[in-house]
Parts: structure tokens; sequence; C-alpha cells
């Protein structure tokens, strides 16, 4: 209900809204001792949720209060809402760190570049809320949010969800709130009492209604107030005898629309033309009403009626008693009107200062194909494309394939709004015009940049099974068009063959690999690109010995690609320093390559990149560190909404020891991603860890012998093969234990590298006996300790010590036992520090029960927090590093120092203090 309500200071009586209103109250009070609200009042039409943001607004009047209203006919339009709620502020745009201004600059066409992505967008958005509400409290009020376009949408919704410890509140009011408003609180308006609707009908009804008709109305209604005051209106008493009907929620939306459609009907022509056009013209603005309504003979005498019928007011903004009458005089009006408006607008719109709004008044001012105006919307759609807008680059392009007749320029022109679409995230829309651009003349390059497209759809939509045959296919049709193109989808073929959990879909990676053997060498020489797709084709169909020097090359180039490439297909390059045992190689290329996606912003990439991050940072025994990747990847996954098997988890998990929670995890996981896939068999591996840890070896070996039938996978069996022959020799299977060192070695040697051959050695040293035994432990550990490996080389030392044990050289044993438990402990292994323990007592040596120290009083994101602090970083830093505002991480910091007893940042790195504290790059 759109009500007029009184001054500044003056609290508005709102009727029957007692406890509605007591918690904007509630609201208001919290924000203005430091806290962060956010609430969706979800009702709908006319059932008052406009009247209680203005008394929200009217309780406010001691803070900065920005407002916004979605607007129907907007919705396409990138950033409108948010340049409404936003553009009072941009004056604090230099508060807010380098990357988050510059996208703001780009979205509000301040500057321009690359598109930013759009949680980047986000992100600058809650920064510089919180840098306004550190002047004075602030308050967001957004009607009619069903309406607000996708980009501002999802960017508030993200806010919302991600304000935590600043005075800010924002408060939404929509009929049906999207899905991006799903887990911001909800509160739902119903109708007003029975009472409080009487006193209403009452109030718009000049005669005395029967009591019986009053309380059959008042039932219809269900306490809708708009509808009780707009639907008696113009009505006789005969013609409210009868009631209004049993009316559903949408019947009751159109029963009011109706009535404000006959309160039109009784104005002059003018009038009802003048109230088009601002029901046309979204952005509220009195000059360009005027401007155009003068291009149709329209003058001020015309409003007069309108405004004096209470359907419109006219002062700094143009606004309309209620939404309702904005599409009641929309839908009602002739479609040649409506047209004839939408050109006066076109018209009145400055070219140069509104060329996109202008090219949407003249596409909708167009009853049929019209070229100039096509290309007017395309040239809208490569602006909203630098600003990040891509969905509504992508609607301006559908609109201009509407408008465009001939048919291979439509064609041309529904692939490009599917590419559009596609980018947006807009998967069905992408796959429908993909449809409508294959049914019209294109050539055959044309028809495998469609193939593309559906393939690419597919493995952005997270179906990992289902994309690689349809990479395939597009990579194979685009070979004869473009190699260069061909190549990548072939690389983007394998990596998502490598992600399926689906054993039949990665059969396709022999498809794949062997058509990219069949390729011809790429002109100039290979690339780092060309080296890592052959290195990998290589490796499926000809093994370890054949692919190792071309994998090795490839690790060296891909080393320093540049940005762009990380982004497209930098993800896929981990797999090339894991199969030649490079660490190093592997550690150095993930850290350089995660920093490079999050100066970019690209936060929907981040999860796989931190994921392989956090894998590296595992092997070296820094588990403070992965664990950190760790909540770092669930913080933006709650972000993105996308979804990543948690491998670094399962691996943290298993090397930790703690058999519930590593129990938790490993079945968790297989749970949510199927017992056949890649996730499954890294929880096998997990498994066999855990178990070879707790010396349960004859569930170890289970675990590891179903890690590793998978003989396709050139990563992950590897890995398991070496806890496969540790518990097949603990439990007496030579055999077992001997045909996994077998297969082992043909990986460990061609690469060379000191982690391959320490742990090859280590294997062999298990299946040996005497002083070939005791020369191999000595060579494993001489070849590990040099490395990063930490967890490598106190199993060295373990399983040395338990060797001289059972050969009766206590003296040596205690030697190794007391390192290897050593180091265990430090770096937090409980289940094989345990086993190192017990070994120990077992030589005579007392050795006291120890338990790794945890800091479990703090919460993930606290320790995260914590570690970044304590690294350098600055509070502005993290906050851009975990999606939240500075005063967010200044509040967990105050949290993180009375728990931990210490008074400042430099008392972090002591109170935090593990090894290779500062491994993950900050």
């Amino acid at each position: 209900m759109k009500s007029r309500f009184p001054g500044p200071g003056r609290r508005p009586t709102l009727r029957g809204r007692a406890s509605e209103c007591a918690l904007l109250d509630d609201l208001v009070s919290s924000v203005r001792l430091g806290e962060s609200r956010s609430l969706v009042l979800r009702g709908e039409a006319g059932i008052g949720k406009t009247a209680l943001l203005e008394y929200l607004i009217a309780s406010a009047s001691d803070l900065t209060v920005v407002r916004a209203a979605g607007v129907e006919s907007e919705m396409e339009l990138a950033f409108a809402s948010l340049h409404q709620l936003c553009g009072p502020l941009l004056d604090r745009l230099d508060r807010l760190p380098p990357p988050q201004r510059q996208a703001m600059e780009i979205v509000f066409g301040r500057s321009t570049g690359a598109p930013p992505d759009r949680f980047l967008v986000g992100l600058a958005v809650l920064s510089l809320f919180a840098a306004v509400a550190e002047e004075r409290p602030l308050l967001c009020v957004v009607d009619d949010a069903q309406w607000l376009d996708q980009t501002s949408g999802l960017t508030l919704a993200f806010v919302a969800r991600r304000l935590l410890a600043e005075p800010v509140g924002i408060v939404f009011a929509a009929r049906e709130p999207g899905e991006e408003f799903r887990h911001v609180p909800e509160l739902e308006v119903l109708g007003v009492g029975n009472g409080d609707a009487r006193a209403l009908l009452s109030s718009a009804v000049r005669f005395k209604l029967d009591e019986a008709v009053r309380d059959r109305i008042v039932a219809e209604t269900r306490g809708n107030p708009l509808a009780l005051l707009e639907l008696p209106h113009g009505l006789t008493p005969a013609q409210l005898a009868g009631g209004f009907g049993l009316l559903g929620a949408q019947a009751l939306t159109g029963r009011i629309e109706d009535s404000f459609v006959r309160r039109l009907e009784l104005l002059s022509d003018d009038a009802r033309r003048l109230l088009l056009v601002a029901a046309a013209e979204p952005v509220g603005d009195p000059l360009l009403l005027w401007r155009a309504a003068g291009r149709l003979g329209i003058g001020p005498a015309d409003a007069e009626a309108a405004e004096a019928e209470g359907l419109l007011a006219i002062g700094g903004r143009v606004t309309f008693r209620h939404p309702l009458v904005r599409s009641a005089m929309y839908r009602s009006a002739a479609a040649e009107d409506r047209r004839a408006v939408h050109l006066a607008l076109a018209e009145a719109t400055d070219r140069k200062a509104d060329p996109d709004r202008r090219a949407w008044h003249l596409a909708a001012a167009t009853a049929g194909p019209d070229e100039h105006v096509a290309v007017e919307l395309e040239r809208s759609a490569g602006r909203a494309q630098a600003r990040g807008g891509l969905a509504a680059a992508a609607a301006f392009l559908r609109r201009a394939v509407a408008l465009t007749k001939d048919p291979a320029r439509r064609a041309v022109r529904a692939l490009a709004a599917a590419q559009a679409s596609l980018q947006a995230g807009e998967f069905d829309a992408a796959l429908g015009l993909a449809a409508t651009a294959e049914a019209g003349p294109l050539d055959e390059f044309q028809r495998a940049l469609v193939d593309l497209l559906r393939a690419q759809v597919t493995f952005a939509a997270g179906l990992w099974s289902d994309a690689p045959p349809l990479l395939l296919k597009a990579a194979r049709r685009l070979e004869s068009f473009d190699l260069d193109l061909a190549r990548e989808t072939y690389l983007t073929a394998w990596g998502a063959a490598g992600l399926a959990e689906d054993v039949a879909a990665r059969d396709v990676l022999v498809e794949i690999c062997r058509a990219v053997r069949a390729l011809p060498p790429p002109p100039g020489g290979p690339r780092p690109r060309d080296l890592m797709l052959d290195g990998f084709a290589l490796l499926i169909t000809e093994g370890h010995a054949a692919a190792t020097p071309t994998l090795q090359r490839a690790v060296l180039a891909v080393a320093s690609i540049p940005a762009e490439d990380v982004l497209r297909w930098g993800w896929t390059t981990a797999g090339a320093s894991a199969a030649v045992w490079d660490h190093e190689g592997w550690l150095a290329s993930c850290a350089r390559q995660v920093q490079i996606v999050r100066d970019a912003g690209a936060l929907a990439a981040l999860p796989i990149h931190l994921t392989y991050l956090g894998m590296a940072i595992v092997w070296t025994g820094d588990f403070a560190g992965a664990a950190s990747l760790v909540a770092e990847i669930d913080s933006v996954a709650a972000v993105t909404g996308t979804r990543f098997p948690p491998y670094t988890l399962l691996r943290l998990r298993a090397l930790q020891g703690r058999e519930g929670e590593a129990s938790a995890a490993i079945g968790s996981a297989i749970e949510q991603f199927g017992g056949q896939g890649t996730t499954a068999l890294r929880a096998y591996w997990a498994a066999a860890v855990l178990y070879n840890g707790l010396t349960r070896y004859d569930q170890a070996a289970s675990a590891a012998r179903r890690a590793t039938t998978d003989t396709l996978n050139h990563w992950i069996p590897t890995w398991v093969l070496p806890e496969l022959v540790e518990a097949a020799a603990r439990r007496g299977d030579a055999e077992l234990a001997r045909e996994a060192l077998e297969r082992l070695a043909k990986t460990t040697q061609p690469c060379g590298t000191e982690f391959a051959l320490g742990i090859e050695a280590r294997c062999r040293a298990l299946l040996s006996d005497g002083a070939a035994a005791d020369k191999l432990y000595r060579e494993a550990i001489e070849r590990l300790r040099p490395t990063r490996l930490r967890p490598e080389v106190a199993r060295a030392h373990l399983l040395y010590g338990e060797w001289l044990r059972r050969e009766n050289r206590r003296v040596d044993a205690r030697e190794q036992l007391r390192t290897a438990h050593e180091m265990l402990v430090a770096i937090g292994m409980e289940a094989f520090a345990e086993r190192a323990r017990q070994e120990l007592q077992a030589t005579g040596e007392k050795v006291r029960k120890r338990t790794v120290e945890t800091r479990d009083d703090l919460t993930a994101q606290e320790r995260q927090i914590a570690r970044l602090a304590g690294g350098g970083l600055s509070n502005p830093e993290i906050a851009a590093r975990l999606f939240l505002s500075s005063r967010t991480v200044e509040w967990h910091l105050r949290n993180v120092f009375t728990k931990l007893g210490i008074r400042s940042r430099r008392e972090l790195a002591n109170a935090l203090a593990g090894p290779d504290a500062q491994l993950i790059p900050t």
C-alpha cells in the first residue's frame, strides 16, 4: 500500500502492523548499535510492503539511507538498480582497494577495462557500504526486488549474506523473492486483521454497507489493504452486494489492476498517454518525461488530472501510487500506442549519455525487423560486456536476433547471443539460441562453434561426465577451421574427463588422446599448452616412459604462462607436475596461478585452483595452511554456489589420522559424488593412508586395491601404490606388494626426481632383507630429506625404525623411531605418531603419549584470519581474500586475540607458530 507519511521526525502509524513495525524498529536499533541486519519483506501486491519500508525510513532519520526500486522494464539492463542504490555513495570509491575500485569504476562507466567478475563487484559494494557506515550507520532499502535486474539482485544478495559486523542494514521488499535471496532472513507480510480491514473498507466506501457484504469483501480480500481501498472504487452498492468472488493471490492482483484500469479510463486521452510515457520510462526522470511528452504534443496541464486522481506524482522524480498503476497503464494500452511512446522516449534520450537505454526504447518501438536498431543493440551488448553486465549483453543480443530479417545474419547473431548467455550462466537460454542459430544457414565452422557451445554449457553446468564426448566432437569438427581452438578444446575435454565421476565417461580419454596424437604439429613449434596436451596424450597412449620428457618440458613452460592462459586452461597444468613427481614445480605453479586468479577476481574459477594448491601444500605437512585453503574453498563455494569435490580435505584428514573425522569425510565424499569416479578414488586413497597409520593393514590394502583399479588414471593410483606396498608387506602378501612396486617403478624411474626415487626406495626396502633393505631405507631418507615432503621423510624414518627393531638393532631403532615420532607429532599426523610411539615403547624406551597441539577454541574462519594476519596481510587484504569487510575481519581478530590471550598482531606468529608457517603465499 503506497501511502503519504508525515515529514522527518514524526513516526507514521500503520494500522494493524504493530508486530511488523516492532521488528523493523529492532532492526534499526541493531544497526545503530553497530550490528549488521538484512531482511526480505515478502507478500503479494498491495499487502503493505512499501508502507512498511516508508515506516522503516522514517524510523531511521539519524542513519544514512539509500534506496532503490526494481522496475519490470529495466530487468534486462545491467546494474540498473545498483546504480540507483550506489549512485549517492560513489564519492567514497577512493577508499576501496584498487581492484575493487577499478571494478566499480568499470561497472558505473567511469573507466574502461576488462569486464570485472561479478563476485568482485559484490565484494566492492560490500566494501563501499562498510566504508560509508564508518561515518554513520547505513540503511539500504530496496522495493520491488522481484524486478531487480539479474546482476543487481545477485550482487545485493551477496552483500546481504556477507554482512556481519558492520552497522549496515539492507531490507528488500518483494512479491516473490528470487532464488538469490534464499538465505536472507524473511518476514512474510500478511493481510491486516478483520477489525482494521473493516476500517480501511469503510474509509474507501462512501455509503453504508450491509454487514454481511462488508464481511464477505474482507474475507475475499484476505485483509489486503490496497484491495480494500481500490476494489470498491467506482462501484455502486448493487455492484458491491455480490462481493468480488473468491480470489487467489494472482486473481487478486489482477482485480486490483483492473480497478486501476477503470480509473484510468476516466481520464482524457492525453492524460492517459502521459501516464503511458511515465510507465514506459523506468528511471523516473521528470525532464526526460516532459521531453518525450512534448514530442507527443502533451503538456503539463495533462498531468493535473492524473495527479489529482492520486495515480501519479511528478516532483524530483516521477512516481506512481503503486507499481500496479504502472503495469495497469502499460498493459491496457494498445500496441501501437506503446510503440509511439517508446519512440518518443528514444528520441528524447541523449544518445551519448545513455545510448543503451535509447537502444532499448528503439527496440520496443519497432514492430518488425529493423537492421538499424539491431546494430544499435549489438553495440549496447558490447558496452554491457565491457562493464561486466553479461546478462544484459545477452538480453541486448537476444532482442537483436528478434529484429534481424536476413537469415544468415540472424543465425550469426543468435550464436553470439548464445555465447553471451553462456557467459552469463543462462544455460537454457544459451541452448535455445544455439538451436536458433543452427536452424539458419551456418557454414561448417559456425556449426562447429555451435557444437562447442553445447559442450561448454554442459561442462560449465558441472556435468563433467557428460561433457568429454561433446567436447571431443567439437574439437574434431574445429580441426579443419581453427587448429588452435581445436587444441584448446581437446585440453578442456581431457581435463573434464579427468574430473568425471563416471568411469565410463573417462574412457573417452583414450579417444581424446588418440585424436591429439593424430594432429599436425603446431606451426612455429609447440607452445606451453601444446606441450601439456601432447604430454598428456602420450601418457595415456604410451605410458610414463614415453610421456615424461614432454611433460617435464611442459612443467617448465607453464611456469610463466600469461594470466589469460591461466584463466582459460591453467587449472589443467597441475596434472603435468604431478605425473612426473615434480612437487616443487607443482607447488610453485599452483601458488602463482592462485594469485593470478585472485587478482583477476575470477572467483568462480578459484575453487579448483585452491584445491590443487591445497593438495601440494598437504604433501609438505603444513596442515594449518591446507586447512586455511579448505576454509577458503568453502567460503568461495558459499559465495558462488559452485561445488567442487573435497580433494584437499580428504588428503588432509587422512594424514591427520583422526579416525572419526577422516571416516566422516570419506563417507560424505562417496555419498555426494558416487563410489566409482575420481572423488571415490581419492576417498579410497584417504582410507588407505588412514588405515596404514592405524596399523589396520587388511583394511588399508582393501582400500588401496579399490583405488588402483583405474588404469586410465595415471595420478591417484600412482600415489596409492606406496600405500598398497606398505599394507601388503605388513600383512604378509609379498606377491601383491611386488606387483604394486612394479607398477610404481614404471612411473618413478623415468622421472628421476628425488621425490620419485625416494618413494620407490622406501617401497623396495619393505620387500628387501638384510643389507639391501638397510641401504634402501637410508637411500629413501637421504633422497626425501632435502625436499619439502616432511610427511614422507617422517614415514621413511618410521619404517626404517620398525625394520631395525625387528632386526633386534634396538639402539639404531630408537634413533630412527624417535626422529619419526618427533616429526610426526610436530606435523600433526596423529595415527602415525601413535604408531611410532608404540614402536618406541617396544624398544624399551618410555614415551609420554603426546597429542598434537590444536587451537580448537578458534573457529575455522578465525584460524584462517589469524593465519593471514600473522603472515602480514592487512585487514583490507584479508577482507578481499575472504569476501568480508575490513570491519568483520577486525571483529574476528578481536575474538582471536581474546581466545589466544594475546594483545596484538605481532604476537600472532608465536601464538600460531608451526612448521612452514609461511608456506602458503600471502
